[in-house]
């Protein structure tokens, strides 16, 4: 059987299409779990400027709104995307809101916590704005703990890319 990768997952998009994350073969993909109200929130700004920095050298940013830590995204789909769009001008992949712990996990983060683990060993994502760096071969690279600023991945995603 050959290995998973990302490409084997389905999404659905903030907009509602159910997309294939095989539409982002060939890319260095930086996955993140987001909230509007977190005191991480600012984070998409650092987000939307590593996007606009390297989207043309091949890196697509995916956030993947979450409400599972202490209710820090309670709002539906369009009121979220309207929110990330208003304030920090965000247009990378944003996709519905999903579960990232639990039973009801999706299934991309089943396979994301599974292929980079968090500190010592522990596969649940701790909080918001968890971030998974992914080769263009669809292989998981790094995690990244809410804390790293977007921009102290910069380095990495720019090996990656070459």
């Amino acid at each position: 059987m050959a290995e998973q990768t990302v490409y084997d997952f389905t999404a659905t998009s903030i907009q509602g299409e159910e997309q294939s994350l095989d539409r982002f073969r060939g890319k260095v993909l930086l996955i993140v779990n987001t909230a509007s109200k977190c005191g991480f929130t600012p984070q998409f700004e650092g987000l939307q400027s590593l996007y606009n920095d390297l989207k043309g050298k091949g890196l697509e940013v995916l956030g993947f709104p979450c409400n599972q830590f202490r209710n820090q995204d309670p709002a539906d789909d369009q009121a979220i995307s309207e929110f990330c769009s208003l304030n920090y001008g965000v247009d990378f992949p944003m996709f519905s809101k999903i579960d990232v712990n639990g039973p009801g996990a999706h299934p991309l983060f089943q396979h994301l916590k599974r292929e980079a683990k968090g500190l010592l060993g522990s596969e649940g994502v701790k909080w918001n704005f968890t971030k998974f760096l992914v080769d263009q071969q669809g292989r998981v690279v790094g995690r990244y703990p809410p804390t790293t600023k977007p921009e102290a991945i910069r380095a990495d995603i720019e090996k990656l890319l070459g």
